[in-house]
């Protein structure tokens, strides 16, 4: 063969391989049915391997829209995200089955799992307190896993899931209470004291029971005498020897003719 052919035949085999690279790959689960699909899927979330089990979740919702093993699905893609990293697919996920199934026996579930997946993107709220300014972290995430853990100890007193949703909702009870205490003592430092007392106002209020709530009152107490309010400071202080008779603010130092909260140095 002459290499004037060579170069023609050499072209039109690149012009094909070509146009097989544009070609609709075979899609192997063509006609299986949803109970297929669906096990399927669970194999792949059993060996974790999430990209799979989403594909073919995804599309058994697309094949077979109704039925229990597409609700159930909508279910199991949420979760999937959620291990996949996909943090905002899953709660897209669980919120468009709440609106879709108000009524459904796993709704409990599904509030549950929307709970985790915030909780899980805040754990490292208490640990990210010593962030330079911390008036810039968002707790909107804890916020929510509180709101979806309440659902499901409030509108499902007999879910299985009952007792970890308030467990979790105890602990991020005192994460919220830390940070609004943590923002108010930034302030405290950069003599921002009306921001301070606000924030140290707003934990008191909202988060009564948490243990941060002590540092919450001296905050108030040192921020209405920094500001001159006297009445706002003194009734600050009566609630700080009411509630908290034994705390450090209070006997951790003696000086006489002095106020206890002067005794403080603002870097606490």
């Amino acid at each position: 063969m002459t290499r004037s052919l060579l170069v023609p035949l050499a072209a039109a085999a690149a012009l094909a391989l070509g146009a097989c690279a544009w070609l609709p790959k075979e899609d192997d689960t063509a006609g299986w049915s949803a109970q297929r699909l669906y096990g399927e899927a669970k194999d792949a979330m059993a060996a974790k391997n999430w990209e799979r089990a989403i594909k073919l979740l995804e599309k058994l919702e697309a094949r077979y829209p109704y039925g229990r093993f597409a609700q159930q699905a909508q279910i199991e893609i949420a979760y999937a995200y959620w291990k996949n990293g996909e943090r905002a697919s899953a709660l897209a996920a669980a919120d468009r089955f709440i609106k879709l199934y108000p009524n459904h026996p796993n709704l409990d579930y599904v509030y549950y799992l929307k709970g985790l997946v915030n909780f899980n993107e805040n754990t490292g709220l208490l640990g990210a307190l010593d962030a330079p300014d911390m008036t810039e972290r968002d707790p909107k995430g804890a916020r929510e896993a509180f709101e979806a853990f309440r659902e499901v100890v409030t509108r499902f007193p007999e879910s299985k899931y009952r007792d970890d949703a308030a467990a979790r909702m105890r602990w991020l009870v005192n994460a919220l209470a830390q940070h609004e205490v943590h923002v108010a003592r930034y302030y405290m430092k950069r003599g921002a004291y009306v921001a301070a007392a606000n924030r140290a106002q707003y934990a008191v209020q909202h988060y009564p029971q948490a243990p941060a709530i002590e540092e919450a009152v001296f905050i108030m107490v040192k921020a209405y005498d920094a500001l001159g309010m006297t009445e706002l400071r003194d009734a600050a202080e009566r609630v700080m020897r009411m509630n908290f008779p034994d705390s450090k603010y209070l006997t951790g130092r003696v000086q006489r003719n002095v106020p206890w909260w002067k005794l403080w140095d603002p870097d606490w």
